[in-house]
């Protein structure tokens, strides 16, 4: 999708409560969006079609309950590295996009430069996952903080 191509869709209020129906579920008919959007199905599928071109609706995918399906350890880990060439990046990426543990992870501005989002079942596990990240690419300093509870967690965003 191009820049150009995103810049030239506009959103109008009717989008935003559109967007906003399929960030609460995704899953409802367009019967039951259009009627609380007020509007009939076609033109909400024809908006909803319009904003996935433009690239404003991306993948839609289910939210899995983590520790129902045994995942009850979420693990913030602070990464700080003395390298920051591009051999290096390209490597640390390949290592955290291969990972399915990590959930997120993000270049960060100041003393810290990456922060990981990492769901794994219990201690032992994060230890696996943080040996084998570490077997891979040379880190300067790894901080590992556990989640003692979830207060908010959403993807949604602020329409």
């Amino acid at each position: 999708m191009t820049e150009e191509k995103r810049m030239s869709v506009r959103i109008d209020a009717t989008d935003r409560k559109i967007l906003a129906a399929l960030q609460a579920d995704a899953a409802r008919s367009l019967d039951d969006i259009a009627k609380e959007v007020g509007s009939s199905k076609t033109p909400v599928w024809n908006r909803i079609r319009k904003m996935k071109e433009a690239g404003i609706i991306g993948q839609q995918t289910v939210m899995l309950n983590a520790e129902a399906l045994g995942f009850e350890a979420c693990f913030f880990v602070l990464i700080r590295t003395s390298e920051h060439d591009a051999d290096w990046q390209a490597k640390f990426l390949k290592a955290l996009k291969s990972r399915p543990e990590v959930q997120e992870a993000h270049r960060l501005a100041g003393d810290i430069d990456y922060i990981l989002k990492v769901r794994v079942s219990n201690a032992r596990a994060y230890d696996v996952f943080y040996q084998a990240l570490i077997s891979e690419v040379r880190v300067h300093n790894v901080t590992a903080l556990l989640s003692m509870e979830e207060i908010k967690s959403t993807v949604a965003l602020p329409l």
